[in-house]
């Protein structure tokens, strides 16, 4: 649900509209949307959002429609049709379930709290109960990254427990399923974290910089050109960047808050810059740290690096030349070429052709079970 509070859900919620609300709570084989994807319908009939990229958004519709009407929450699962080709089904393989529910905002107010908060990008996880006692079934609580709980599951022993187990998978990030036995049944939760943009650190007022911002905004990050020279380092120079620093980078980069999903990429070309800022980057638990230049220029980068006291496992860190290798020669070519990279490495894959690989074509996501 969260992944489409700022597409529309926020506003339906102030404007207290009704809607219904179909989220992926679990996915298996080739699937094309992971857990926490939703479609959502208001009284209007109007659509937002997808749960299957096409494959049964149809039949996911009319189920929001139904429970729009006046039927309770429902847990439908949707998988391979083969024999009838007019059949509800994913051609691609896969199976998923979908939780549908009704949302009334003014009766719900954690899960209106729940979409201003991802609507304002801050981190949050909801978290309801998508199967177990008939009477649990659509209730939520909304969890901080305190562990601070807004509404109610059963007022007791599953509350306290859904908190922690919610701000546990808000602090990783990640968005899955997760079981609690209650009495003689089982009460699964869909936990849905919203945590804040990874950071993409762009160092380098180029002529390349300009265009992988572009990109890392596209891919949903929080992009930082920086560099120390103020005469290129300019918001006119780099509209898409969420903000332009002047500054040192290795300078900024220890003053700057950064994780284990921050993306760096060295684009300046110097030494004096790319030294200190590299042997800073790769002592740091960051995500990618890529440099720019020739195998040339690599080499001398890496004795360089030995020399200011890297080890060679830090060294191997170091992506250089930057980027897969696509044939790119302009800065629009380059700028994908290097968030391909990224994404690959982000996700464990090859960066293969998929007509070379084998198995499903969509990778399954962390989650937990």
């Amino acid at each position: 649900m969260l992944d489409i509070a700022a597409e529309a859900l926020h506003s339906w919620s102030v404007r207290a509209e009704p809607f219904a609300v179909a989220t992926v709570v679990s996915t298996s084989g080739s699937a094309p949307r992971p857990a926490g994807a939703a479609m959502a319908v208001d009284a209007a009939g109007q659509a937002v959002g997808s749960v299957s990229g096409g494959c049964v958004e149809g039949a996911v519709y009319e189920l929001c429609r139904e429970v729009l009407a006046g039927r309770g929450p429902v847990l439908e699962h949707f998988g391979y049709s083969r024999d009838d080709a007019f059949a509800v089904g994913l051609t691609c393989g896969g199976a998923l379930d979908v939780f549908v529910q009704r949302v009334v905002p003014a009766e719900q107010p954690e899960i209106a709290a729940a979409l201003a908060a991802t609507a304002a990008c801050e981190p949050v996880a909801l978290t309801r109960v998508v199967s177990g006692p008939g009477h649990l079934l659509g209730r939520a609580m909304l969890v901080r990254p305190d562990r601070e709980a807004v509404g109610t599951l059963d007022g007791g022993d599953l509350d306290r427990w859904a908190a922690n187990e919610a701000g546990a998978l808000l602090s990783a990030g990640v968005t899955g399923l997760v079981h609690h036995l209650c009495g003689d049944e089982t009460v699964t939760l869909l936990v849905e974290s919203q945590t804040t943009a990874p950071r993409l650190l762009v160092f380098g007022a180029v002529d390349f910089a300009a265009a992988l911002t572009r990109a890392g905004a596209l891919l949903g990050y929080r992009v930082t050109v920086c560099d120390a020279r103020p005469v290129f380092a300019t918001p006119a120079r780099f509209p898409a960047a969420h903000e332009v620093v002047v500054d040192w980078p290795h300078r900024y980069l220890a003053s700057t808050p950064t994780d284990a999903r921050t993306v760096v990429c060295v684009l300046t070309h110097d030494e004096k810059f790319d030294i200190p800022l590299l042997t800073r980057a790769l002592r740091m638990p960051l995500a990618y740290v890529g440099a720019m230049g020739s195998r040339r220029t690599h080499e001398q980068r890496l004795r360089l690096l030995a020399d200011a006291g890297l080890p060679p496992e830090q060294l191997d860190r170091l992506h250089s030349p930057i980027g897969l290798d696509l044939g790119a020669r302009t800065p629009e070519e380059t700028a994908l070429s290097i968030m391909a990279e990224v994404i690959a490495w982000r996700n464990g894959a090859s960066g293969l052709p998929l007509r070379q690989l084998e198995g499903p074509v969509h990778r399954p996501l962390m989650s937990v079970v």
